[in-house]
């Protein structure tokens, strides 16, 4: 299923892309802007895989936007103009459709979309912008993911090693999507935890094999909300 967001700043243009999304199956448009900043704003919170982007916006273009969301979700970007091509690619969009847009293209432009996404579910790795550059994580190495203190928008990973990695700009929800749901689940609003770092599980604490300060392991609080997918994953 395509969950998608329309960012173009002309509200004919977004009428039009919301009216060819409604007759492509397995798309839904979750929410549209036309302003790039109240788009940024919200963008972790959305629960989006794909981005209509406009490239030709005022004040902020669409080629920053790109960059300023670093990949947490795949891009297809709409412009008139063709001299941006090559641009759009070195950011590694998933299409880039000239305007006029035609139904049949931008069913085109999905199929590529669900394609990345799928071969993105199936590996066993995440590749994300972190505080090291562009870096690949084997999800078998992680233990225990955080919401970065100094940014919400970012999330530590701390791996069995005991080493740090912060993901730049990525959401909970973008992420459960990358790690394989047997392993991973998360425990309160701001915690992610491994299976494979579970030491004792009970109805409301996790205490992890995870060295904390203090001379203890952490523990970690579980939230209402999350018990059941915590059981599902501990097979309860």
């Amino acid at each position: 299923m395509i969950k998608c967001a329309i960012l173009d700043d002309e509200l004919l243009a977004i009428s039009y892309l919301k009216l060819l999304c409604e007759q492509i199956e397995d798309v839904e448009v979750i929410k549209a802007f036309n302003d790039p900043k109240a788009f940024l704003n919200e963008v972790d919170t959305l629960g989006c895989n794909v981005c209509i982007l406009d490239i030709e916006m005022p004040g902020m273009n669409g080629l920053k936007v790109a960059e300023l969301i670093s990949g947490s979700m795949k891009i297809i970007f709409t412009t008139a103009y063709k001299e941006y091509a090559a641009e759009a690619f070195d950011l590694n969009v998933v299409d880039y459709v000239r305007k006029p847009i035609k139904k049949e293209r931008l069913i085109q432009a999905f199929d590529k979309a669900r394609e990345i996404i799928s071969q993105s579910q199936k590996k066993d790795f995440i590749e994300w912008n972190t505080n090291i550059g562009k870096t690949i994580i084997f999800t078998d190495q992680i233990a225990y993911i955080k919401t970065s203190e100094i940014d919400s928008r970012d999330k530590d990973i701390t791996l069995h090693d005991g080493t740090v990695i912060v993901l730049k700009n990525l959401s909970f929800k973008n992420l459960l999507d990358i790690l394989p749901p047997k392993d991973f689940a998360q425990v309160n609003k701001k915690e992610i935890i491994a299976g494979s770092a579970v030491k004792v599980f009970s109805t409301n604490e996790i205490i992890t094999n995870i060295p904390a300060d203090n001379g203890h392991f952490l523990k970690l609080q579980i939230g209402e909300t999350y018990k059941n997918t915590l059981l599902e994953m501990f097979g309860k």
